[in-house]
Order: C-alpha cells, then structure tokens, then sequence
C-alpha cells in the first residue's frame, strides 16, 4: 500500500508543478536583498517556524551565513527572529505580513495558474485537495523535526 501511495505523490506532484511553475527572475537586489537572501527568504512561512540551524543544514551554508541574511530580512521588515521555545538555544525565522507578500509576488508558482488549476475542482474537491497538500507538508516538518537529533539534557547538579 504505501509504495502504491508513494507513486501516487511521485507522479501527481510533478504535473502540479509543471502546470504551475513559472520561470522568475527574483530582482533581489533590487530591493536591498542579495541572491542568497531571496533563497533563505524561499524557505520560511509565516506559520511553520525553521530555526537557523535547519535552514543553514538544508541550504548547505554556514550558521553565520543564514544569521546574517536572518539580519538582513529582519532589518527589511522581512523575517521575525525569535527564541525557540523547544531550544531555547536555537533561533527560529518566521516570514512577517510583508514577507509573506514579497513571497507570493517571487513564488515558483504562478498564483494565477494555480487559480485557475483550484477553479477546475469542485468546491469540495478543492478544498480536500489543499487540505491534503497541507497535512502532506506538515508531515514533511514533523518528519524533518524528528530526523535531528535533540540537544542533551542538563544533568542536575
């Protein structure tokens, strides 16, 4: 069952993209951001915070790197930093409302032809569609959370 369920996502998940992707320019600079900061700004939401130790292992840079373009956005009125209340160690990012409208005019997916893509769907049907797209992506964070190892625990003294 699950391999069936897993070809499943395997073949649907690409024509959505396919349907929907749009080749963009991020104009970056043009707004005081640099290329890497319109990566790092890519991966965050304003909903589901990544911490900066995440961010920099999955973009494969340094923690210094992600901090500074953490700073950046954050300046911008971009980004929200904020202490992990897990790991009170760790920094958590999470997109503020201006964020999030930079992201939606820089998103791979074009939200006209993701419209009209919805707009095909029965009122229902598009509403179950985007549900399952959103307990498939918090699965995604659940999975990626447990996959790290945790911080030891203070001993007692």
């Amino acid at each position: 069952m699950a391999s069936s369920l897993v070809r499943r996502v395997q073949r649907a998940f690409p024509q959505v993209y396919l349907a929907c992707h749009v080749e963009h320019q991020t104009h970056a600079r043009d707004h005081g951001m640099s290329d890497r900061d319109g990566r790092v700004l890519a991966h965050l939401d304003e909903l589901a915070p990544v911490t900066v130790s995440d961010l920099a292992r999955h973009l494969g840079v340094g923690l210094s790197t992600i901090s500074e373009a953490a700073q950046r956005l954050e300046a911008l009125g971009l980004v929200r930093r904020a202490q992990s209340a897990v790991d009170r160690r760790a920094i958590e990012l999470r997109l503020t409302a201006a964020g999030v409208a930079r992201m939606r005019r820089s998103s791979v997916l074009d939200p006209d032809r993701l419209a009209a893509v919805l707009a095909r769907l029965a009122p229902d049907d598009r509403t179950a569609a985007v549900r399952g797209l959103e307990l498939l992506a918090r699965a995604a964070r659940e999975t990626t959370a447990a996959a790290k190892p945790r911080p030891p625990r203070r001993r007692a003294s």
